[in-house]
């Protein structure tokens, strides 16, 4: 028969309780272990088995034991930290996102730290509540968990330096791309972003590292961005001719050299676009290199006297300081190597607003006053001081009658319009020109650079000599039987001027003709008084005379010869026209002629 209800309701009941007994039964059991549980662990004088601080196993060691341990350990721990992956990596060079490894020492947490870390890690086990205690216990033996180290743990100064220093590590400079040129290629670098890394961001990112026992973190950072390199640029830099380092009238000082150099531009930029950033890549090239480097040229500028000439300045006040003053306005002039010389351009228009005065001169043949006379003896001894530094003569006249201040052959003629003396600076280096006067003497000199041991002997040879002659010309406002001398006389002469090259020892290198110096004569032109007889005569009237008057130089028209000189800047007389006196060795008013025979002739 079946069970009634009350029946089952009975039965059920009396099944549940002894379940209801046994649950309790093992719930007093647990609580009254893990009461056990607590009071164990609150008791113990070491730390929990497995403990860990830091990442280090300190479990079932004393204080002391666990502060000897940490020391061993934990200042050599590490945390590799690299910059953000997803941060983009464009621009960058290879091996940019490689981590910089830190130590835990380098942030702080050194041994002298460690007793402090585990005395406050032990107290911090020991202050823990009566039941949160066992759970410690239990959480610790079933998944390994352990204490973090703290801000407390560390030396705080140290650590600041620390993440100063990791910051700078690991930030990167950009590298703007850049060429070099060497002897037949270019290099061109191809730029590369950098980067800078935020101190504080940083700090915090160890610090979260360091508590929860990473060993690799990742950090944020600014990017830096490079300069491009552009290949017009580099193009337009190098390309042309190749240029010797020189003078720079500007600042007086040197300007550097610049290498010639001429390459493909297309397949370069094709190269440059294909580098990774930082990549460096050649490209050939045909390249000039400079003979003189501004180091070079800085040692020996202007180290040697290349030529020097002095003239005596005679004449009058006024034609002293025409000389004075047009020797000082080339004074200290540089000509870079091949650069040309122009006495009338550097020295310029001879005026009285300049402070130039009256002086004689030569108009068409005639000694007239005017304005510049005497400035062709600054350029004559100029001329003579080119000749002995063996430079390049580019336009030179010879005065229309023989001067007495310089050797027959070695003067320069120069008039404002028209004759110029020009030379042309065929040296390697600059030259600079200077000129002193100093008690009646003008000297000039040439300081340059010189890279041989040759030296330079002027010499001449008169080719023929035209005498003058005496005329008489009636002058009846003379007394019967005076005279006058109205114009002086020049004796003509034509002659070549060799320039003769010697190397050290004194051995004849060279023997060049340097010139064709053609001087007119011009007549002593005499005016005479009457005679008596004359003058009863004719009553004292002048006769006439027949004819055309012949110039002093027939045939000859005076502006194809020696053009007229305005008042601004006449061509030059001497004082003494009917003495010769040269600078250099003295010559007699007929000197003995020579000339210097050629190697192959003797």
């Amino acid at each position: 028969m079946g069970q009634t209800a009350n029946e089952v309701r009975r039965a059920k009941k009396g099944g549940a309780a002894p379940v209801f007994i046994a649950l309790a039964l093992t719930a007093a059991i647990m609580a009254a272990g893990y009461g056990g549980l607590c009071y164990w662990a609150g008791s113990r004088t070491d730390f929990y088995p497995k403990e860990l601080i830091g990442g280090v196993d300190v479990g079932g060691l004393t204080v002391d034991q666990a502060a000897q341990v940490l020391a061993g350990t934990l200042p050599k721990k590490t945390i590799a930290v690299s910059p953000l992956q997803d941060a983009g990596k464009e621009g960058w060079p290879a091996g940019a996102e490689a981590p910089v490894t830190v130590t835990l020492e380098e942030l702080g947490y050194t041994a002298e730290q460690c007793p402090g870390i585990a005395q406050r890690h032990f107290e911090q086990q020991a202050a823990a509540p009566f039941l949160t205690r066992g759970a410690r216990v239990l959480s610790i033996l079933t998944n390994d968990a352990g204490d973090g180290l703290t801000a407390q743990d560390r030396d705080e100064l140290q650590f600041r330096e620390g993440v100063a220093r990791l910051a700078e590590e690991l930030a990167m400079d950009p590298l703007d791309g850049s060429y070099e040129v060497l002897d037949d290629e270019i290099l061109l670098t191809r730029e590369a972003n950098g980067r800078s890394i935020g101190e504080e961001g940083l700090a915090l990112a160890l610090e979260n590292a360091v508590t929860g026992g990473m060993e690799e973190i990742q950090v944020d950072f600014t990017t830096r961005e490079a300069a491009p390199l552009s290949i017009q640029e580099v193009h337009d830099a190098v390309s042309g001719e190749m240029e010797n380092a020189r003078y720079d009238h500007a600042t007086g000082g040197i300007l550097p050299e610049k290498r010639g150099a001429s390459f493909d531009t297309v397949s370069a930029q094709r190269a440059l676009d294909g580098a990774s950033p930082g990549e460096t890549i050649s490209v050939p090239a045909d390249i000039q290199e400079p003979e003189i480097t501004a180091e070079a040229l800085k040692s020996v500028l202007f180290r040697d006297l290349l030529g020097e000439c002095t003239t005596h300045v005679g004449g009058t006040a006024a034609r002293v300081g025409n000389v004075k003053l047009a020797s000082s306005a080339f004074d200290g002039t540089v000509l870079n190597s091949g650069d040309v010389f122009s006495y009338n351009e550097t020295v310029g228009q001879r005026t009285e607003a300049k402070g130039y005065k009256a002086a004689p001169a030569y108009v068409q043949g005639e000694t007239v006053d005017e304005i510049g006379g005497g400035v062709c003896q600054p350029s004559s001894t100029l001329y003579y001081a080119c000749l002995l530094a063996n430079l390049e003569i580019t336009e030179r006249y010879a005065h229309r009658y023989i001067p007495n201040y310089i050797t027959r052959g070695m003067d320069a003629t120069v008039s404002w319009g028209g004759p110029d003396y020009k030379f042309t600076n065929d040296t390697q280096y600059p030259i600079k020109l200077v000129a002193k006067y100093d008690k009646g003497y003008l000297t000039v000199q040439i300081w340059g650079t010189k890279t041989d041991d040759t030296s330079v002997k002027m010499t001449y040879d008169t080719l023929s000599t035209t005498p003058f002659e005496e005329v008489e010309q009636l002058d009846p406002t003379l007394a019967p039987g005076k005279r006058q001398v109205k114009v002086t006389p020049y004796t003509g002469y034509k002659v070549k001027t060799y320039r003769n090259v010697f190397d050290g020892s004194g051995n004849l290198i060279s023997s060049d003709v340097e010139a064709i110096s053609d001087y007119k004569h011009r007549d002593r032109l005499v005016l005479v008084g009457p005679s008596k007889e004359e003058s009863v005569e004719t009553g004292g009237t002048v006769p006439t005379v027949p004819g055309t008057p012949v110039e002093p130089n027939p045939g000859v028209p005076p502006a194809a010869e020696e053009p007229s000189t305005p008042a601004s800047g006449p061509a030059e007389i001497p004082s003494q026209p009917e003495t010769p006196a040269p600078a250099e060795p003295s010559t007699p008013e007929e000197p003995p002629d020579f000339v210097v025979i050629p190697p192959s002739q003797e």
